[in-house]
């Protein structure tokens, strides 16, 4: 027999990146959480890759950073290779990324949750979600043998790859989303029955490998940088005084557990680069027969990661290419695993062996845990809109692979405003959207609710047009001040940001008042050839406060200055767009009844319901002379209910 067991603010559904920072952006706005998880063993888990950020992934990292999330906290503490990947390119496709001890980045996710006492973690499966009146009233679930009903009007449904999830490797298949964890079965069909559509998508991971039995000698190494950079400004380490602000006030708010006594935490270790071959490909080939994706083992409709394929898929795809780069990348400082980051594949067993062992330096390679490939359920995110609220029941967010993307970073990202917002919701404030020039993570949430992805969607620096304003430098100057409005920023982050921008005038100051042969120190950052370690290396000794002379304001004053043209003409094509993207279009509004719309225009509104106008423009199928008359209509009757 069912019993109420609390009444909560927020409940989360599952424990995985989406989850973890949906339960802790709940915390941070001191709302009562549930965050309910199979398996509280594996909050935070790392189901593929031991690494966070990378390109367009790390500017994600840093604005979730900046507003007030976890990840950039847990990777700090649990880095073992910090790297800037496109060092040598400019600031604005430059991205932070750190190889992560994969086990004790889970432990410390979960340590973190623990701090706060506003999150209870319950072991259990959802059986039903409660939907009164098309609005979410609670969560059924099944927990030590006995059914509990949660009350809640806020719900945030982060699922990952467990619904439905169906492993593969060859013709072997098992139920669930990771190695030896079930399946969720009951949720695809509470959606399905709530009205939703749903989709199917597949992801896979590569084989692992035992450090011992590789030749390392015969490999090229991969060293991380000389002098890591870290993703929180929280252990900012270019000169400490992000440490030692948050350490000095971390009474007016932060937990002080938050702040990692020095940077890296953890010993580095380096990475090794290895490669396929034409002996590999022509074996794939030969053997595509017994491949999942290829003899319709796997539902012909589940469609897989364009950007991240497996080793099948870049054969056929790529039949031109003899070699592809495979990266080696140890998992943890206290286990032999290594992870075969270029080779994911649901091939056979023994046909893994015969790849691996065909590789440079794995002739003898003892392969730990092959890869295999995962199939699972997801809801086609036109449902949604891009506060991760769902359109058909109020209430109810979704974040995370559910959406149909594929990453740590974009489920983490998602997961922050899905929490952000489901408080909002509970407590009757208006929902809040991040904009396409504001973040990458608004990037993503308006691709995601204004086209239908039709594989795993992953974030690149190509996808946001105004990448020049959204770098990982200057997350924190333009997300911090949002996060701190919101509710979500602490006293001790605030206080960092405000060091840092006091830094930032003081260097100002110095370089505009200061010359260097001949010329203004302003005039010459100027100059593109003049990098950070040049400025770094000039301020060595100048009396500036420790703000000033950290590599971060560094970083931001410099690409300020050297791409100042460029900024000033984005910042002036975001003020052009800005009056047709905030316009509101009336949810009432009848697409079919509107006088000289297309057909087609009509049926693509009406299957993504967009919320503004800029969100309607990005929809393929609609024009602007399509808008012109939807503008039209809106004028004269502006509810939208009798156009």
């Amino acid at each position: 027999m069912s019993r109420t067991q609390a009444q909560y603010d927020v409940i989360v559904i599952g424990g995985g990146h989406a989850g973890a920072e949906a339960a802790w952006a709940g915390a941070n706005l001191e709302a009562r959480v549930a965050l309910v998880t199979m398996d509280p063993g594996k909050i935070g888990a790392m189901s593929c890759n031991p690494a966070i950020g990378g390109l367009a992934k790390g500017q994600m990292v840093r604005e979730i950073d900046a507003l007030g999330g976890l990840m950039a906290l847990a990777a700090d503490a649990t880095g073992i290779q910090f790297r800037i990947l496109n060092a040598t390119k400019g600031p604005a496709v430059q991205g932070p990324r750190c190889q992560s001890d994969r086990y004790r980045y889970a432990s410390e996710v979960q340590r973190l949750l623990a701090t706060r006492d506003a999150i209870d973690i319950i072991a259990g499966t959802v059986q039903r979600l409660m939907v009164e009146d098309g609005k979410v009233a609670g969560v059924e679930i099944s927990t030590r043998g006995e059914m509990i009903v949660l009350r809640t009007s806020a719900v945030v449904l982060t699922t990952g790859t467990f619904m439905r999830g169906l492993m593969h490797t060859g013709e072997r298949q098992t139920q669930g989303g990771r190695v030896g964890e079930q399946a969720a079965t009951g949720i695809s069909a509470a959606l399905c029955d709530l009205g939703f559509e749903l989709g199917r998508l597949k992801t896979g991971t590569p084989p692992r490998l035992a450090a011992e039995s590789i030749d390392f000698d015969a490999l090229q190494v991969q060293p991380g940088d000389e002098h890591p950079t870290p993703f929180s400004d929280m252990t900012d380490a270019a000169c400490g005084f992000a440490q030692c602000e948050a350490r000095d006030n971390h009474a007016n708010g932060a937990p002080p557990q938050a702040v990692p006594e020095r940077f890296p935490v953890l010993q580095q270790r380096v990475c090794w680069i290895t490669h396929t071959n034409a002996t590999i490909h022509d074996a794939i080939r030969a053997n595509l027969h017994r491949a999942p994706m290829y003899n319709g083992q796997i539902d012909s409709g589940s469609f897989g990661p364009r950007y991240c394929p497996s080793i099948e898929d870049k054969v056929v795809r790529f039949a031109d290419r003899t070699s592809h780069h495979v990266f080696l990348e140890p998992e943890s400082l206290d286990t032999n695993e290594v992870y075969c980051n270029g080779i994911s594949t649901s091939l056979p067993a023994d046909v893994q062996d015969e790849i691996v062992r065909q590789m440079p330096g794995c002739k003898r390679a003892e392969i730990l845990r092959y890869g295999y490939a995962v199939e699972y359920d997801m809801v086609w995110p036109h449902q949604i809109d891009a506060t991760c609220m769902t359109k058909h029941v109020g209430g109810l967010f979704l974040a995370g692979q559910i959406n149909g993307t594929s990453g740590y970073e974009e489920a983490a990202g998602q997961g922050l405003v899905a929490g952000l917002n489901a408080v909002r919701h509970a407590r009757g404030a208006s929902p809040v959207r991040l904009r396409r020039d504001q973040a990458y993570i608004g990037v993503m949430l308006d691709d995601l609710v204004t086209k239908t992805p039709r594989e795993p969607y992953r974030m690149f620096t190509s996808r946001a047009e105004f990448r020049l304003l959204l770098r990982s430098d200057n997350a924190d100057t333009r997300l911090t001040p949002l996060g701190r409005e919101w509710g979500l920023i602490d006293n001790a982050r605030w206080n960092v940001l405000s060091a840092r921008r006091d830094g930032r005038r003081e260097l100002e100051h110095y370089l505009g008042t200061h010359k260097i042969s001949g010329q203004s120190l302003a005039s010459w950052v100027h100059h593109p050839d003049i990098g950070v370690d040049a400025v770094m290396s000039h301020l060595d000794g100048v009396a500036l406060k420790p703000a000033a002379r950290s590599r971060r304001v560094v970083q931001q004053v410099l690409a300020d200055a050297q791409y100042a043209g460029y900024i000033d003409r984005q910042h002036r094509d975001v003020q052009r767009l800005a009056s047709q993207e905030d316009t509101l279009i009336p949810a009432a509004v009848d697409y079919q009844r509107i006088d000289g719309l297309r057909r087609e225009a009509a049926q693509v509104l009406d299957r993504f319901r967009p919320v503004t106008f800029g969100q309607a423009g990005r929809l393929a199928g609609v024009t602007p002379a399509d808008l012109m008359i939807i503008n039209v209509a809106m004028s004269r009757h502006p509810t939208g209910v009798a156009v």
